[in-house]
């Protein structure tokens, strides 16, 4: 899976309907163009080869007041509807999506229900849990990895990011019981007055 993929579904249906400058913007407004791969070719590939693969409807606008050709604009079909959700909710529950995949869906989470966010979370802290045993498992009591060389330092990485991603879940899984975020059918919080 590639965050270019789930950023530009995300993008596109928080518009609704959108021409690939808008998309591009966006993804540039969220920062995404400096952690992932969204670069402004990446964008425009991406949204043609979704087109063709059915994940996209595309429509022709009129030409530009300028004189430049008509834009192409962009909506998602129902298999991309199905296709975005999908992507978003295995990002959230895998326990080692590469990074920028990990930060594009939780800059997109709250396009899920609290429930559904709140299930795949859990799902991720529990595989992370059970990865980091099936590590620690093997090992003799008292292993000092220290003494292993540059392969303790490798389990040391390993278990190191594995305790530190669970930390970072289990804190984003309070905030979500706390309330934290507008999740998909939620209604916005009033404003809070002075």
């Amino acid at each position: 899976m590639t965050s270019l993929r789930l950023l530009v579904l995300g993008a596109l249906r928080r518009r609704g309907r959108a021409h690939g400058y808008q998309v591009r913007t966006d993804l540039e407004a969220w920062g995404a163009h400096e952690w992932s791969t969204a670069t402004s070719g990446s964008i425009y590939h991406a949204l043609k080869s979704m087109s063709r693969h059915g994940l996209l409807t595309v429509h022709e606008t009129v030409a530009s007041a300028a004189g430049g050709p008509p834009r192409v604009e962009y909506e998602l079909t129902d298999e991309g509807e199905r296709e975005y959700l999908t992507l978003l909710g295995r990002a959230l529950a895998a326990p080692d999506p590469a990074m920028d995949v990990l930060a594009a869906a939780v800059g997109l989470i709250e396009d899920l229900p609290r429930d559904e966010a709140l299930r795949l979370l859990r799902e991720r802290a529990a595989a992370m849990k059970q990865w980091r045993a099936s590590v620690t498992d093997h090992l003799p009591p008292g292993t000092d990895l220290d003494s292993w060389g540059p392969v303790g330092e490798v389990l040391g990485l390993w278990l190191t990011t594995a305790d530190t991603g669970a930390r970072w879940t289990g804190r984003l899984i309070r905030r979500l019981e706390d309330g934290a975020f507008t999740m998909a059918g939620e209604a916005p919080a009033p404003p809070v007055e002075p």
